[in-house]
């Protein structure tokens, strides 16, 4: 079982439940995490709940359901070591038609944003983040069973202690609920490569 009393927030969101394997979240307006990269701004003041764990091999699985109602609006899984090194994973909210679900890894200052279209109807989703070592993947699912890969990525800081956890924010002047169970911390999901070979082509001339 996760002990959630043992987590600590890196900001107070609007209101919080914290209780029985359960998170909920209210954001605050105009919160958001994003660093340099395209937009050229940088925003480093949205609410995360993490714990702290030195094991360089695990999985940390949670399902998130959400209300949100504007634009950017967000909630999903975070690795937050500092302003200028973390990584996160969510579904953002567009519009009446769509979202977008996608994750974004910033290595010493700059962001990245990957994404992918999904229906403005889906109000939950599951994610598994899982470490091996300095590097880590991070997977999706509709019902918790199958899960998909959403990216693999390298964190340049994340070789020693780690804290990772959940976050939500509304970038703009919005305020929406956040919600946050099923969470397992588990050995680690993501099996270890096992295909190609890297290349030997020996003495070049």
């Amino acid at each position: 079982m996760i002990d959630l009393t043992k987590w600590t927030w890196t900001r107070q969101p609007a209101s919080c439940s914290v209780s029985d394997g359960r998170i909920e979240i209210v954001t605050r307006p105009h919160t958001d995490l994003w660093q340099r990269t395209y937009y050229h701004f940088r925003n480093d003041n949205a609410p995360v709940l993490q714990m702290e764990t030195d094991e360089k091999f695990f999985s940390f699985t949670v399902k998130t359901a959400f209300e949100s109602v504007r634009r950017f609006d967000q909630c999903g899984v975070a690795l937050y070591l500092d302003s200028e090194n973390w990584l996160k994973a969510s579904v953002e909210y567009e519009n009446g038609q769509y979202q977008h679900l996608g994750s974004v890894v910033t290595n010493h200052g700059y962001s990245d944003w990957a994404t992918t279209r999904i229906d403005a109807s889906v109000r939950t989703m599951w994610y598994r983040l899982s470490r091996r070592e300095d590097d880590f993947r991070i997977e999706c699912s509709r019902d918790g069973v199958q899960f998909s890969q959403m990216r693999i990525c390298h964190l340049w800081e994340a070789a020693g202690t780690v804290r990772f956890g959940v976050y939500a924010c509304s970038p703009e002047e919005s305020s929406f609920r956040a919600l946050f169970t099923d969470m397992e911390l588990s050995q680690c999901r993501w099996p270890a490569h096992d295909g190609q070979q890297p290349d030997d082509d020996g003495p070049i001339g």
